[in-house]
């Protein structure tokens, strides 16, 4: 079962802090309704604070996104 599980798995990179990051902008929301196509799909680069976890990390964002500093890996390049 762990070998039919691990084929769709790849290992993820290994971040440390004071990296730069982009965030991908699929599943944040934005004040304006702005139309999806023109909006970017990567905004920043942000530096990490800390690496919480194997699968989190904590962000130094601007206080103006309104979104949690600690974001999961998926979600960065």
């Amino acid at each position: 079962m762990k070998r039919q599980a691990d084929k769709g798995r790849k290992e993820s990179k290994e971040w440390k802090k004071g990296d730069k990051v982009m965030l991908s902008t699929k599943d944040l929301v934005f004040k304006e309704r702005l139309v999806k196509k023109l909006v970017d799909q990567y905004v920043g680069p942000y530096t990490i604070e800390e690496v919480v976890f194997t699968n989190a990390i904590k962000l130094q964002l601007l206080t103006l996104m309104r979104i949690y500093l600690v974001v999961n890996i998926s979600q960065i390049v």
